[in-house]
């Protein structure tokens, strides 16, 4: 692996010997194989790989919504040192809570709450101010274009864009030190798959910590970072520096290197046989 451009990066999150094995009765299957990976703070990390290859199992166990098998996953946050995978199922639900955010490919909103206490319910659970919280959440609803009247509105009532505009709202409402994103453009039209892309793209321009899986190259190119997964091993990773711009917009000011980022990492997952 390339390390050099991640030599003068802050970790937020270190994986050391990590596996995950499933157990189906007298068959075991070795998702994760004796991984060691570091997740630097800022980066937009993108994990990528064939179906199968444990992109989704990783991100759950670096987030702790899943435990590993062997190996630890150590956070480094509030100015000290955090190993999650020895937390207690409680302690581990609070880590989360305060400090990781989440965007799924299903929205998984609440369909008798409106959009704003979609939002303001995870602050409220984490003991945010009411009248402070929804505050917060007004704003960064209308910041990704859901309006005062589409709040109020049921999700049921929204277009399928705006409902998972209104999840990432939900997802970095309690300002989380990483936003972990598994497939979150996977059940969108092109379009709302850009508006949710671009939503990315400015949390991490603004210090956003963020680590997606992603199956497309579309989405992949908003990260910086590409790890690519193969039989549950990283294989290879790719430093393309940050996002530049769409590479087939002809008005980008920074088309010509969007356009050899695109080449680059189009090349990169040749390579590993994408």
């Amino acid at each position: 692996m390339n390390n050099t451009a991640n030599e003068t990066k802050t970790a937020i999150v270190t994986v050391k010997d990590l596996s995950k094995t499933f157990s189906n009765e007298s068959v075991q299957q070795h998702v994760l194989k004796n991984l060691n990976l570091t997740i630097y703070r800022g980066d937009f990390t993108v994990i990528m790989g064939n179906s199968g290859s444990g992109k989704s199992t990783l991100l759950y166990t670096l987030s702790g919504m899943d435990r590993p098998t062997l190996g630890t996953v150590t956070y480094h946050v509030d100015g000290k040192t955090e190993e999650i995978s020895k937390h207690s199922n409680d302690a581990l639900a609070r880590f989360r809570r305060d400090h990781a955010g989440f965007v799924f490919q299903q929205n998984y909103l609440n369909d008798s709450m409106s959009a704003l206490d979609n939002v303001m319910v995870c602050g409220l659970l984490s003991g945010g101010d009411r009248k402070a919280l929804a505050e917060r959440a007004r704003k960064l609803l209308a910041q990704v274009e859901i309006d005062e009247r589409d709040q109020r509105k049921f999700p049921t009532q929204l277009s399928g864009g705006q409902q998972q505009r209104v999840a990432v709202v939900r997802g970095v409402i309690n300002e989380p030190e990483i936003l972990y994103a598994d497939e979150p453009t996977g059940a969108l039209n092109s379009q709302n798959t850009d508006n949710v892309l671009n939503i990315l793209s400015e949390l991490n321009d603004a210090g956003q910590s963020i680590v997606m899986v992603t199956h497309t190259i579309k989405a992949a190119e908003r990260g910086n970072r590409i790890l690519y997964l193969a039989d549950g091993v990283i294989t290879s990773e790719i430093d393309l520096g940050p996002y530049v711009g769409d590479y087939r917009d002809e008005s980008n000011p920074n088309l010509a290197l969007a356009k050899e980022r695109h080449a680059k990492l189009k090349s990169f997952l040749q390579e590993m046989g994408w």
